[in-house]
């Protein structure tokens, strides 16, 4: 697994006009294929007299999933350049779909490279990227008595508590990272004089 990705930071859309054609790109964050599919067939319903709709995705923390499509646009002009964009970004778990609203001027093949590409690199400038990082998710059992110390302790230190549960024991669930995983054990027994319960978990990503 990768250590990190990006991806975008939130839905929405860009338009941009070149020699009176409207692009407007459409992005969002997307964790599966078939997420993307359906974000591309929802920009498709919502603008149904457009002369084209492209697309590009990258899906997977090391971009195991590409697709693109020029949708009617010559071969290679549209999808790709998209896809491109996107990769050049290092974007990933991400969908783009560039709506087009013809002019009646004609941009040629390099024009239109030019113009799919960018519509998603300004894109990308205007909603922002937001960086993922992978973690080791982890179990803490501790007793009540103890409980809300060690998460104002864990809080103070910067770890991230992912939730807490109540029963005969206290269950807090953190991420680490992988490299800090030893070193949170031995801080953990000091901070709880032994008394605390520590498991690995699998693995995960969140906000970095």
């Amino acid at each position: 697994m990768q250590d990190e990705y990006r991806t975008v930071a939130r839905e929405g859309v860009h338009e941009t006009e070149i020699n009176r054609s409207r692009f407007l790109c459409a992005l969002a964050p997307a964790a599966t294929e078939r997420e993307a599919q359906e974000f591309i067939a929802r920009v498709r319903k919502e603008h149904p007299t457009a002369t084209h709709n492209c697309y590009a995705y990258v899906i997977g923390a090391d971009a195991s999933v590409q697709k693109a499509s020029d949708d009617g646009e010559p071969g290679g002009t549209a999808g790709v350049p998209m896809l491109q964009m996107l990769l050049r970004r290092d974007m990933r778990y991400a969908v783009a779909v560039v709506t087009r609203y013809y002019g009646g001027v004609k941009l040629g093949a390099g024009g239109l490279i030019r113009a799919y590409g960018g519509a998603v690199g300004e894109a990308l400038d205007a909603l922002g990227t937001r960086t993922r990082r992978r973690f080791r998710l982890a179990t803490v059992t501790v007793d009540h008595q103890r409980a809300g110390k060690l998460q104002n302790d864990l809080r103070t230190a910067g770890r991230e508590v992912r939730d807490v549960r109540y029963g005969d024991t206290v269950t807090i669930e953190i991420g680490l990272p992988e490299a800090d995983v030893e070193g949170f054990r031995a801080w953990l027994a000091d901070a709880t004089a032994g008394s605390a319960g520590f498991e690995p978990g699998g693995e995960a990503y969140g906000d970095a």
